[in-house]
């Protein structure tokens, strides 16, 4: 595993605080399944894009008017499996989307699966209209933080495309992620009484 930390001179995060880790090519990295197969308390997430995975051919038949390929209890199906294995242990899995409005067609198309994969794996889901957001401190990048051990922020591409993963232990990281976490929650609006 590759480590960046602020620390060390040569570094192109120098002068950044925290310590974020990436898996070297020829490393494994860790499988979503892996990360909350191993929670014992609970997982947050915290998203923050208006769309990403534009390429979805369930999100592009979907803007067309035309059915997905799959279901997406099916097309999730890994997704909802790993979740609702964490939740049916006492694992905690709740879910944060800091959303523009009006919301994107990305942003339509998402809530409008939250019920059948998200809510149905066990999740909790609420949703912060961004005009309410604008004086929380948040971190750069969308992320889970997976009982208060790991932080794994998620790197997109400027069209929104999964570039890979972050990774920090760092005690300051997690603590702030946590509770830029649960200061979104507090003001967010629960799923079943949020419209698009």
């Amino acid at each position: 595993m590759a480590v960046t930390s602020g620390a060390e001179g040569a570094s192109p995060l120098a002068g950044i605080p925290g310590l974020t880790r990436t898996y070297a090519p020829g490393e494994r990295e860790p499988a979503f399944a892996e990360l909350i197969g191993a929670c014992t308390v609970s997982a947050v997430h915290l998203e923050m894009h208006d769309q990403h995975m534009t390429s979805d051919p369930a999100f592009l038949a979907w803007l067309a008017g035309r059915t997905a390929p799959l279901e997406p209890a099916a097309q999730y199906q890994a997704y909802i499996q790993a979740v609702l294995g964490a939740v049916r242990r006492g694992v905690t899995v709740r879910r944060a989307r800091i959303i523009s409005e009006p919301v994107s067609d990305y942003v339509r198309w998402e809530h409008s699966l939250t019920g059948p994969v998200n809510i149905a794996a066990g999740e909790r889901v609420r949703w912060l209209p961004r005009r309410l957001a604008s004086a929380l401190a948040l971190p750069g990048n969308p992320y889970w933080v997976l009982d208060d051990r790991l932080v794994r922020f998620t790197l997109f591409s400027g069209d929104g495309e999964v570039l890979g993963h972050q990774y920090s232990e760092d005690p300051a990281v997690i603590r702030a992620c946590g509770s830029a976490f649960e200061t979104v929650w507090e003001h967010a609006v629960p799923h079943e009484d949020y419209q698009v």
